[in-house]
């Protein structure tokens, strides 16, 4: 793969500043102020493994550092989706929320919480996102071949949208059918799912998001080059030696993994995948090399800014980060409908 151009490899320093210091903010500040010097404490007596932690710096080590990181790499997970959705679609109104993984993962996730203690193979901490992986994969695929988006030279928007609404309202509705059926533990963690937070972060959690993200993101860029030739159009990225069929199945599978497990400790946070790759495309432009690198740390900034305010403008209540991100990220989607051309 050929290199990124000077353009686009002076910003990504930028932005890797930026996701350090909104990482440190989000540490630092919430119901409890953490100082810099409780951090690099903490952090030298869990690295020497010796030495009784105060309450901040416990709070720093086993809640703080890994939600924070938790959300760059949930950030980074939906950010670098939406950008492979809108290229393998080539339109920009696209992101996972709209051709169904969000809301497939959230069946899966719910089918989890009420079916869960009866299943009787349980794979401990994967089993939860591979029954969101599960979903989220289901009513992708069913997006996928019921709009003919699998058929080359037949990827019609419309139809791909209005596909992506009637799966999203089935598997809305099934979600809604277990939250009816569910006991009152079960309903609230599906109520969880529903509004997406980062309150349940844990070490475990950022393991497994952090194994799915750094692999969904190799493969993005190694996919990234023939997607910049699918933009030009689905016989022409052929004529370019493009396997269409094949770059289709491999991005939509690596965006459903990487969604489905990222969602899967958060629940369903919307409109990180349709902000970002706007805001990196108008910050240099629509090589996707770049959307992927830098949506890799963009999305981390969005999220952690989103996560800052959920807990700051209630506190020391908590907002669900869905809510904030959705604040956000509806303007940005009305004003692209607006723009009859993304209609086409």
């Amino acid at each position: 793969m050929s290199t990124l151009g000077r353009q686009y490899r002076g910003v990504l320093p930028v932005l890797g500043v930026l996701l350090l210091l909104v990482t440190l903010a989000s540490i630092r500040w919430g119901a409890v102020s953490i100082s810099l010097h409780d951090m690099g404490t903490a952090l030298r007596k869990a690295l020497g493994g010796a030495g009784t932690l105060s309450l901040d710096e416990r709070i720093f080590l086993e809640i703080r550092l890994p939600r924070a990181i938790l959300t760059v790499l949930v950030g980074a997970s939906l950010a670098v989706g939406g950008a492979l959705m809108q290229a393998l679609f080539r339109n920009p109104i696209v992101e996972p929320g709209l051709v169904g993984t969000s809301s497939g993962a959230a069946f899966g996730a719910a089918l989890y919480f009420v079916l869960g203690a009866a299943l009787k193979v349980h794979l401990g901490a994967w089993t939860l996102p591979l029954a969101a992986c599960a979903g989220g994969m289901l009513a992708t695929w069913l997006v996928f071949r019921l709009s003919g988006a699998h058929v080359v030279g037949r990827t019609s928007v419309v139809s791909l949208l209005l596909t992506g609404i009637a799966i999203n309202a089935l598997f809305l509705s099934g979600v809604g059918f277990l939250s009816y059926i569910a006991r009152d533990p079960q309903a609230r963690s599906i109520t969880f799912w529903q509004l997406g937070t980062l309150s349940g972060a844990s070490w475990n959690a950022v393991f497994v998001v952090g194994a799915s993200t750094v692999l969904c993101i190799v493969a993005s860029l190694r996919y990234a080059q023939p997607l910049n030739a699918l933009m030009l159009g689905e016989e022409e990225a052929e004529y370019l030696g493009v396997n269409v069929r094949r770059l289709k199945a491999i991005v939509l599978l690596v965006n459903v993994v990487m969604v489905a497990v990222a969602t899967a400790f958060t629940g369903v946070i919307a409109f990180v995948g349709l902000v970002v790759p706007h805001l990196l495309r108008l910050l240099r432009g629509a090589d996707n090399r770049f959307l992927v690198l830098g949506g890799s740390l963009m999305g981390g900034i969005l999220l952690g800014l989103a996560d800052l305010a959920a807990r700051l403008l209630l506190s020391p209540a908590e907002l669900p980060i869905g809510i904030v991100t959705s604040v956000v990220g509806v303007p940005v989607f009305l004003v692209l409908l607006r723009q009859r051309c993304y209609y086409v």
